[in-house]
């Protein structure tokens, strides 16, 4: 009852009634993207499964339980024990030996990799399962796009820049769990004003205003630190940081995100990084950039063929690791499992959840080698 004596808590409910509305209706107005899988491999079986497959991690529930259902379809000798409680339990099942496969919904961070090892003295085997989404309001582990005010001329970054601007000096980087100086750069690889981006007139000398989420330790740092810090984990001192799990923000009917683009609507000299899928959802009037790998291009604009075709940079993925010794093959039910899961029915299974976006072809034979 006393909710509703507070007229702040009674503009914040409604806030958030409004903010659920809106992306529900957003949701229901969304056409998902279409991919051609044709040239994906369809599964043929090269061994029998027997047992179980025990499976770790991230709660995938629903794609689990289709790639189960399918795949026994096939090997009618195999089940799957899945026990899906959050990401952290992929390595923990690895490492404790309670678990076959981990299953994360992003790629792994340096200290679970330390951890298997330090257990096992070699690095376990990573299979790229999928790519995270696009703006899919269903996706998860999305890529991120870059923003600026409608009004700023700026027209393309470079992986370079984006260093450039939300990085700073380093002494090296890591490779794995392997720290290597190849990454290292000086402070004359800071990029702080617009003119360092090329801009003239009354741009020149302005101060470039940094904006982003969870730089600490997230899946879109990680994503930063690996494509465009290479490695490094300095970030530019003057970025605006907003935590996405702020409860305290939540409250008052808003996300961090929201926050994040209302910074960059507002004020012409600041740059973010953000989700496609929150900039449609909110309506942004904001300038999304494409983005090139090299200085010269070709730069390439977001979108869900980009991550499908691999041509957009600052994209994510999803994966699966495996404690496979070096120089040993993988128990049959396993490989034949991963096989299934790259496979056009397996990656079907992706594209239908719409919780990722699929591998294409040269994706896929990428990681199918990678079980030999």
């Amino acid at each position: 009852m006393a909710v509703w004596q507070n007229p702040r808590r009674i503009a914040a409910c409604l806030a958030g009634v409004m903010l659920a509305a809106c992306a529900g209706a957003a949701s229901a107005q969304y056409q998902p993207a279409q991919f051609d899988l044709s040239a994906l491999p369809s599964y043929q079986p090269e061994q029998l499964a027997l047992g179980v497959v025990r499976i770790y991690g991230t709660p995938l529930e629903g794609l689990v339980g289709r790639w189960a259902a399918e795949f026994r379809a096939r090997q009618g000798h195999v089940r799957l024990h899945a026990y899906l409680i959050n990401t952290s339990q992929a390595f923990a099942g690895l490492v404790t030996g309670q678990a076959d496969i981990g299953l994360m919904g992003h790629r792994t961070w340096h200290t679970p990799l330390e951890a298997f090892e330090e257990t096992f003295g070699y690095s376990p085997l990573e299979i790229k399962f999928a790519s995270g989404s696009y703006d899919d309001p269903q996706g998860s582990t999305p890529g991120l796009v870059f923003i600026v005010h409608k009004s700023n001329p700026l027209a393309s970054l470079t992986l370079q820049q984006i260093d450039g601007i939300f990085g700073a000096q380093r002494t090296g980087g890591w490779d794995g769990t392997q720290w290597s100086t190849a990454a290292a750069r000086g402070p004359e690889g800071n990029i702080r004003t617009w003119g360092q981006l090329g801009l003239s007139g009354e741009w020149v000398n302005k101060p470039i205003h940094p904006r982003g989420s969870d730089v600490t330790l997230s899946n879109w740092a990680d994503l930063i630190e690996r494509v465009a810090f290479k490695g490094g984990t300095k970030w530019n001192p003057a970025l605006y940081e907003g935590p996405r799990a702020d409860i305290a923000w939540k409250a008052q009917g808003k996300t961090r995100d929201q926050q994040i683009i209302e910074g960059v609507e507002s004020d012409p000299l600041a740059i973010a990084f953000m989700f496609q899928r929150v900039v449609n959802s909110t309506q942004a009037d904001v300038k999304v950039l494409p983005v090139a790998v090299k200085p010269g291009g070709p730069f390439i604009a977001p979108s869900a063929q980009t991550f499908f075709d691999g041509s957009y940079p600052l994209r994510n993925g999803a994966y699966l690791y495996l404690n496979r010794v070096p120089g040993q093959p993988l128990p049959p039910r396993d490989k034949e499992f991963v096989r299934f899961v790259l496979s056009r029915e397996g990656q079907q299974i992706v594209a239908d959840s719409r919780i990722f976006i699929p591998l294409n072809a040269d994706q896929l034979q990428a990681e199918l080698k990678k079980l030999d």
